[in-house]
């Protein structure tokens, strides 16, 4: 029996040996090679309806040599011995299929790249893969075959209204020849009449100013949007004056979740707390008859011992309130960017992987590749039930028109 076991043992390869043969990629290239070879003389005998030296009256041709390839895998580049034919006709499907996989290797270090993983990153994946290792200048231009999907998605033409609009700003660095500098990427999203959300476009400026807005919107109608009748936003004053110009008759939210923020900055350390919980009551009032109540009430708790905090809050309540004029059910959702700000979020996760981006033209590819993921994604589900939104806008609209005829009449 022991005699039989040890025969047994001998039949099998050496585990030692197996694991030096798997692991040397002088072997592992050698078996590949021989495959490929193999596979491309399957398939001359295949078109040929012929194996070599086989007399048959049924052949469609003749060999006629071959000619030196050489093909970079993972395994290490071979050499490859591509058999001809005399007519030249011949043309293997192998290349074709490698040429497939070289593309989805390219789009794969995109995609790795869009999903946060550093050049750098990229390069030790790709060496550890292909054997073969490329500079970050390489992968970065690989990258910008991202180019074309980004300008699709953010000059496609905008059908039908958006009656909800919510914008907000990105700030990132970027290079400029040798200096580095600070840039804004202008958001803007919105909610159309079937009530799913819809990412419009991003642009990047030097700053959140007047004219760069201007800019935005201008180039945002130009494509298409219109019907907006609420616009979400930040209290930033280039924003707010480019919303008063290019969206007139619609409503401006001031975000809450900023007022907060500006409100909380301009309160003494001690009252911060108490300070939010009497401003949460008043933001998260049921109807304008109850906030003003409660904020009534804030200005006499605190009009001494926080003044600058009853100002801000005095001064940005009707703005923040303006969303209690929609029905009760949108109030949540359309009283904030927070919808804005989980996108901000993503991005951010991503751009500190990078830190400073190479130009601008690097850093709009990769945020706009972001949020065409983001719009995918978007379109698969409903956000807001319209109907009645349609209800109370028609309502609205028969208003304004009642008041029209009045003037007139007066």
């Amino acid at each position: 029996m022991a005699s039989n076991e040890m025969t047994a043992d001998d039949s099998r390869p050496d585990a030692a040996k197996q694991a030096f043969l798997l692991n040397d990629p002088g072997f592992t290239q050698g078996v590949v090679q021989r495959f490929i070879q193999n596979l491309l003389d399957h398939e001359m005998s295949d078109y040929l309806q012929a194996a070599p030296y086989e007399r048959s009256a049924g052949r469609l041709g003749y060999r006629s040599g071959h000619r030196p390839r050489k093909l970079a895998t993972r395994a290490g580049t071979l050499n490859l011995d591509v058999p001809t034919e005399r007519t030249g006709h011949f043309r293997t499907a192998v290349f074709d299929r490698y040429q497939r996989s070289e593309q989805a290797f390219v789009l794969a270090l995109m995609e790795m790249v869009v999903q946060g993983v550093s050049t750098r990153k990229v390069n030790a994946i790709t060496e550890e893969l292909c054997g073969a290792s490329f500079s970050k200048s390489t992968v970065s231009a690989l990258c910008s075959g991202l180019e074309p999907r980004v300008r699709a998605f953010n000059e496609r033409r905008l059908d039908g209204n958006y009656p909800f609009l919510l914008v907000d700003a990105l700030f990132f660095k970027s290079r400029d020849e040798e200096r580095v500098v600070g840039r804004a990427a202008l958001i803007v999203s919105g909610i159309g009449e079937e009530g799913k959300r819809e990412i419009l476009g991003v642009r990047i400026g030097d700053t959140e100013s007047f004219s760069t807005w201007d800019e935005t919107f201008r180039w945002l109608k130009g494509r298409g949007l219109g019907g907006v009748m609420f616009v979400v936003s930040d209290n930033h004053g280039g924003l707010v004056q480019g919303i008063a110009k290019h969206f007139q008759g619609a409503s401006w939210q001031r975000c809450q979740v900023h007022l907060m923020r500006n409100l909380l900055s301009s309160s003494p350390v001690k009252l911060r707390a108490e300070v939010a919980a009497h401003a949460k009551i008043i933001l998260h009032a049921q109807d304008m008859v109850e906030a003003k109540r409660q904020l009534s009430a804030f200005i006499e708790h605190f009009g001494t011992s926080a003044p600058k905090a009853v100002s801000c809050l005095e001064e940005g309540f009707a703005d923040a309130m303006a969303v209690m004029a929609l029905p009760e059910k949108y109030r949540r959702r359309l009283r904030t960017t927070n919808m804005q700000e989980r996108l901000n979020q993503e991005i951010r996760r991503r751009e500190r992987v990078i830190r400073i981006f190479p130009n601008d033209e690097s850093a709009l590819r990769l945020i706009g590749a972001l949020l065409a993921e983001f719009n995918e994604a978007w379109a698969e589900r409903l956000y807001l039930d319209m109907d009645e939104f349609k209800e109370w806008a028609l309502k609205q609209r028969s208003h304004d028109v009642a008041n029209n005829i009045v003037t007139r009449a007066l």
